[in-house]
């Protein structure tokens, strides 16, 4: 029982983790100027990326709950 309660709650800090940092690179995309390293549209998509797997983590989450 105790595995299974330690196993939710590492997806679910995973999970607010992925979000939190998904979100962060969605405003850096609109707020940073590009310096030409890293393109906006990478952010954007990458940010879009970690925030849907976060999503599906915390669904998943819920459900099993």
């Amino acid at each position: 029982m105790e595995n299974r309660h330690s196993e939710h709650r590492i997806q679910l800090i995973s999970a607010v983790f992925l979000v939190v940092v998904g979100a962060g690179l969605l405003i850096a995309a609109f707020v940073v100027d590009p310096t030409g390293e890293i393109h906006s549209s990478v952010l954007v998509a990458f940010g879009e990326t970690l925030t849907f797997a976060g999503a599906v983590f915390g669904v998943d989450y819920a459900r099993r709950k």
